[in-house]
């Protein structure tokens, strides 16, 4: 019997096959965030101003004038007065051995692990990659190592360190997972981020050091991410763009945040006075390849004659961006980045407000600090399905990441979120705040 195959049924076979093609194509570039967890420390571990300026009086060497510029700092930081140190910088005499480090970390990061493993209920031998990201914590073996052996997760499990990128490096790391993801089908990663605070205390008095033992507090996140089709269903967010820029050519970008010794020899964080130079010069970059991902089809054709006219006397336009993100979480690194964020891109002190309140009660906890804004918003029940959710971070280099979510559902008020016991009380009034000046800082290199 002949087979005959007509101009319309190989039209409609080819069709399918086209449609087939795309859709497994596009089925494994979906990357899900399943759900994640915050690292809550113990209440015995809160610390107000009055008694870390004390402690730090009594424990450490520092002179009268450091002092007085960790207090002003403190102050005007946007710190509130229950923030949490490690248990080593809270003992008497203060412990800043690399056991107490190590105890401090460990800490963390098994607290969020358990807590995602109950939330998710995945088991350990589903999880196929594992990125820790830490800044300036460095062990031997290495922090993913100590996972697999604490959870004994599979031999074969993929891992990866990601170290001394700075604040944006959790960012970082959504990057390399989106990638894996794209080539590994049916597969889960474990993203774990921390710092120890233990391990970076600067003993000196070289005031461009002393800034990061003020704002830098305890903290841990952990994410589950998965790529399996039957994920979404029940994950929170998909994962829709990941951009990074950075500008480590400029010499002011890089030399404004610098891990060195002072003349004493003491190791510390270096930032001076082009830290606010390069933040905003790094986010404007970032900025200007996120905008045509994420604005609406007006707002794009404004903007793109902006830059036509950036050589003219156009008066420059600044795109609101609150017209296509619902949620914003702009890394908490500091009172006057957050302003001008909030002055150029149009966002609303709602919007602004979780960043504003993680920086008051958790403080800065290096790369996880944008995972307390979300679970923030989601305590105070805002996410809802659809909604666009915008994370940029930014940190030494000097770097700048953003990460575009998409909530798959709207997301309830989770028992299990490190606000669940006082998101009542929040947002609490700091526009009182004086803003840090700039005498304050040191001179740039």
């Amino acid at each position: 019997m002949e087979l005959i195959i007509t101009y319309p049924k190989l039209f409609f076979i080819t069709l399918t096959l086209v449609l087939l093609f795309f859709f497994r194509k596009n089925n494994k570039r979906r990357v899900f965030l399943v759900d994640f967890s915050c690292y809550k420390p113990p209440k015995n571990q809160q610390v107000d101003r009055q008694t870390f300026v004390d402690k730090s009086s009594k424990t450490l060497c520092y002179n009268k004038d450091s002092l007085e510029f960790m207090d002003k700092m403190l102050e005007r930081s946007g710190l509130g007065d229950k923030t949490y140190l490690s248990k080593g910088l809270l003992k008497e005499p203060t412990d800043m051995s690399a056991e107490a480090a190590k105890e401090e970390v460990e800490m963390a990061i098994f607290g969020v692990i358990d807590e995602l493993l109950l939330k998710t209920g995945v088991q350990c031998e589903d999880i196929g990659m594992l990125i820790t990201v830490f800044g300036g914590y460095n062990i031997m073996p290495s922090v993913s190592s100590v996972i697999v052996k604490r959870y004994n997760l599979r031999h074969d499990i993929r891992t990866y360190n990601v170290t001394g990128m700075g604040c944006t490096a959790g960012l970082v790391a959504l990057g390399l997972v989106q990638n894996l993801l794209k080539v590994h089908d049916n597969s889960c990663a474990l993203v774990v981020t921390s710092e120890s605070t233990t391990a970076n205390v600067y003993k000196g008095n070289d005031r461009s050091k002393l800034l990061a033992n003020c704002i830098f507090r305890v903290g841990a996140v952990a994410l589950l991410l998965s790529n399996k089709p039957s994920d979404v269903n029940t994950s929170k967010y998909e994962l829709i763009h990941t951009v990074r820029s950075q500008t480590s050519d400029d010499d002011r970008s890089y030399n404004c945040i610098f891990m060195e010794e002072d003349v004493e020899g003491h190791r510390g964080v270096t930032i001076n006075k082009d830290l606010l130079y390069a933040a905003m010069k790094t986010i404007r970059l970032n900025i200007s390849t996120v905008a045509p991902l994420v604005l609406p089809l007006s707002e794009k054709f404004r903007y793109l004659v902006n830059l036509i006219s950036t050589k003219s006397k156009v008066e420059s336009y600044s795109p609101n961006f609150a017209k296509s993100i619902d949620h914003f979480f702009p890394h908490v690194g500091g009172k006057p980045v957050l302003d001008d964020l909030q002055n150029k891109l149009g966002f609303s002190d709602e919007q602004m407000e979780a960043s504003r309140m993680t920086l008051y009660r958790i403080g800065n906890t290096s790369s996880s600090s944008i995972w307390y804004e979300v679970a923030y918003a989601e305590a105070k029940g805002r996410v809802k399905k659809g909604d666009a959710l915008w994370q940029i971070a930014f940190g030494s280099g000097f770097k700048c990441n953003s990460v575009i979510w998409k909530a798959i559902r709207s997301v309830n008020r989770d028992e299990m979120n490190p606000w669940r016991d006082e998101i009542h009380e929040f947002p609490v009034d700091v526009s009182d705040i004086e803003v840090v000046p700039p005498d304050l800082f040191v001179a740039s290199k």
